[in-house]
């Protein structure tokens, strides 16, 4: 089988920096391969992942992240790319739209943001055209009226994360925040959790978007200090130091998170992961096994108190067993096989 991978134009494939779409897409061109099909990655440029890629932009448009003329613009070259492929799977949101045009070519999108209602609005147009694949039941259940071809949690691949003791660094232990500088995300709460537990919270996060900045300075920049340090937005290498040093991961969202990287890949580390119960937490999260959930930040603070009662290695099987590179790679595959029939 012939497989094209169509990613979005704002970030290379892998991402150095922040970027889960951008790492599933990675995960899922690779594993096709190595399952024996042939990929073809319609991405940007600047890309490096190792399978054939075409593309017509010579580099990421991060600067431009959600607008219309770069996404259309690599869209259109990507079918004409593709459409010698036995099966497409789009992961941008103009794609499945101009899909239409090619009325014999197997298509099928994932959504990877939450059912709110502009994408709501976009996927009720084409859904029964275009098969769409949803990454967790709790993003599925917030659109019931859209049909969904199969959920498909993601995957990553355990060998590649550090098995980490938990131990921290050269100044002790400490907890890890890692996500976008937004209030959803809960930076703020993260460190209230961990300064109510005692212990020192690191915090890495995507802050590019002037939303993001004045989030920070109002809500989070107030709150810091020796025992709360903001790093920045690490490279991909310093994430996975920082995650297999960790005690646990902090995931105090407060919206439907679609599913949430970082949590599995904090799990692959061996390192458990304190959330709240909301969006895709409860799917991901073993509550006792791999981490807790918790409902507020005093429970929060609580949990990290009894975070030596989570085996690492449960965390790790976790990721091995379930959420990996190949469950979820053979789900894809057995779709395409349905979908391309």
């Amino acid at each position: 089988m012939r497989v094209g991978l169509i990613a979005p134009p704002w970030t290379p494939i892998p991402p150095p920096l922040y970027g889960g779409i951008e790492l599933v897409v990675d995960q899922l061109a690779r594993g096709i391969q190595a399952a024996g099909h042939e990929v073809l990655l319609y991405t940007t440029g600047d890309s490096t992942c190792p399978v054939p890629m075409q593309w017509v932009l010579p580099e990421a448009e991060g600067m431009r992240i959600g607008m219309a003329v770069p996404e259309m613009h690599h869209a259109l070259a990507a079918y004409e790319a593709v459409q010698d492929c036995d099966i497409v799977h789009d992961h941008t949101i103009f794609g499945p739209f101009h899909a239409e045009h090619y009325p014999n070519l197997p298509v099928v999108t994932t959504i990877h943001g939450p059912f709110n209602a502009d994408l709501t609005f976009l996927y009720e147009r084409f859904a029964d055209r275009v098969p769409v694949i949803a990454i967790s039941h709790a993003q599925r259940r917030a659109a019931p009226h859209i049909p969904v071809a199969r959920v498909i949690h993601h995957g990553v691949d355990a060998s590649q994360f550090p098995v980490g003791d938990g131990l921290g660094d050269q100044d002790g232990p400490y907890v890890l925040f890692l996500g976008r500088m937004a209030a959803d995300k809960g930076a703020h709460r993260a460190i209230t959790a961990a300064r109510k537990a005692g212990l020192r919270i690191l915090l890495a996060a995507k802050m590019r978007e002037a939303g993001e900045r004045q989030f920070f300075a109002e809500e989070v920049e107030p709150l810091l200090g020796d025992d709360a340090v903001y790093l920045g937005e690490v490279s991909h290498e310093r994430k996975l130091e920082l995650l297999a040093g960790a005690s646990a991961l902090v995931f105090p969202i407060r919206w439907n998170e679609p599913f949430g990287m970082v949590m599995i890949e904090a799990m692959a580390c061996g390192t458990p992961v304190i959330a709240y119960p909301e969006g895709a937490a409860p799917e991901v999260v073993d509550d006792g096994t791999t981490g807790f959930l918790c409902d507020s930040e005093e429970e929060m603070a609580e949990a990290i108190g009894r975070i030596g009662d989570i085996r690492r290695e449960d965390c790790r099987r976790s990721v091995e067993t379930y959420f990996s590179t190949e469950r979820m790679v053979a789900e894809h595959i057995e779709l395409f096989e349905t979908l391309r029939r």
